[in-house]
């Protein structure tokens, strides 16, 4: 039987002030990705790129860049629903991909600021 191998990142690394984060798949903590709609899987990612930034020492109101791929552009209404709920105003900056995934409907990564 092989071993999996671990993707070779880390699941953040900080400069000065700064915390960039990989990203983050909507995997439960089982490793698998959860059941459910975009606004499920959104909630899950998100939950889970708050988790590494707490690794971090960093919180979510300290996310100044965010970059987040999507699959299917009609995930959009559904992903900003859920991200309004988490970032407040003045939102992060951010971009947007649509792209192929190697798992789940989203993947979401950000830059903090320490400072």
């Amino acid at each position: 039987m092989t071993t999996p191998t671990r993707p070779p990142l880390s699941r953040f690394r900080r400069a000065g002030d700064l915390v960039f984060t990989s990203g983050q798949l909507p995997r439960g903590v089982d490793g698998a990705i959860v059941p459910g709609d975009i606004t499920v899987q959104t909630r899950q990612a998100l939950a889970n790129l708050e988790a590494v930034l707490a690794e971090a020492g960093a919180r979510l109101d300290q996310v100044v860049k965010v970059t987040a791929w999507l699959t299917d552009a009609a995930h959009m209404a559904g992903f900003n629903a859920v991200y309004r709920e988490v970032f407040g105003e003045p939102f992060p900056a951010r971009s947007t991909v649509i792209s192929g995934l190697v798992a789940g409907d989203v993947e979401i990564e950000a830059v903090a600021c320490l400072a």
